[in-house]
């Protein structure tokens, strides 16, 4: 049984539903799901898609519907050049896993889809190292059109292995991000940014600024629990994207974890968007008024 502060990923590779009415020649169909059958566009517009990774970043003027709403709050920074987005997939009741840690399946296709369009439209996404251990993801674009973004590790300890997928060279950087003095054996086209921790944790706000020095502009935090709720308590998300689930646990582990307070007061508030997108709803958080300021990306990549 794994721990239940094991950090688990929010929306993982592994959550996809399969129909229950689905042929075995259907499930494989299923499998190589592309852009013109996704299942938040069964009319077909999926195909509106094609030109927005560009778009969104060259362009000025709005993107095509559905994508404006939902994506289109991502183009600029608000408090500074930066654009960092979190992104939490769960249950009605608020759970990613149940308390055996067991978290398949919590979204499906639709939600699985919002995940990797979020990845092609960032510069850089980032995954806590317990993450990177537990389910070795690849964190590359494959369910939509557009570009895979770079792949950044929070590893303050210098635990990941040197075989994880993550570290694949297939022309995408990738940053492993560890406590200062901390040099791990990583393939030599494999970047290391080396920041000063305490107690074994690296500030949200130091990392933000190490990968704005390195040109990353748009960054996508996506998991897992401990690390999202870092970046929230620090100020150091813009929006937070939820994507619920018509599913109930009842008990498990929840996603994200702030410091007690004692009245309803004193709870972080924040503007919020809802979408519907297939069975599942997306609750787009703006979480600005709260972000630090951080600065500038050198260059864009």
């Amino acid at each position: 049984m794994k721990s239940l502060l094991h950090e688990r990923p929010l929306i993982t590779e592994e959550h996809e539903i399969v129909p229950s009415h689905l042929s075995v020649a259907g499930k494989a169909g299923h499998e190589d799901m592309t852009d013109q059958v996704e299942p938040d566009n069964p009319a077909g517009n999926a195909l509106d898609w094609f030109p927005v990774p560009i778009n969104f970043r060259t362009g000025s003027d709005p993107l095509p519907q559905p994508w404006e709403d939902r994506f289109g709050p991502l183009r600029r920074g608000a408090v500074d050049d930066l654009v960092v987005v979190g992104q939490i997939g769960q249950s009605i009741d608020g759970r990613i896993a149940t308390v055996t840690g067991h978290s398949k399946y919590i979204n499906g296709p639709a939600g699985l889809a919002h995940l990797h369009r979020l990845r092609a439209l960032v510069d850089a996404v980032l995954v806590g190292i317990g993450t990177a251990i537990a389910d070795d993801p690849q964190l590359t674009v494959r369910r939509v059109t557009g570009p895979s973004p770079a792949r950044i590790v929070l590893d303050p300890r210098g635990r990941l292995p040197s075989d994880a997928r993550i570290l694949t060279a297939d022309g995408t950087r990738r940053l492993v991000i560890t406590a200062e003095g901390v040099r791990p054996p990583l393939p030599k086209d494999v970047e290391i940014a080396e920041i000063p921790a305490r107690a074994g944790e690296i500030a949200p706000a130091a990392i933000l600024a190490a990968l704005a020095e390195r040109g990353f502009r748009r960054v996508l935090i996506e998991g897992g629990a401990h690390t999202v709720s870092r970046f929230i308590a620090a100020g150091c998300l813009d929006r937070l994207h939820v994507m619920v689930a018509p599913i109930m646990f009842g008990s498990g582990q929840t996603g994200v974890t702030l410091a007690p307070i004692a009245t309803a007061d004193q709870a972080l508030r924040s503007p919020m968007r809802a979408h519907l997108i297939g069975d599942e709803v997306l609750l787009d958080c703006d979480l600005s008024a709260q972000r630090v300021a951080v600065g500038c990306a050198k260059k864009s990549t």
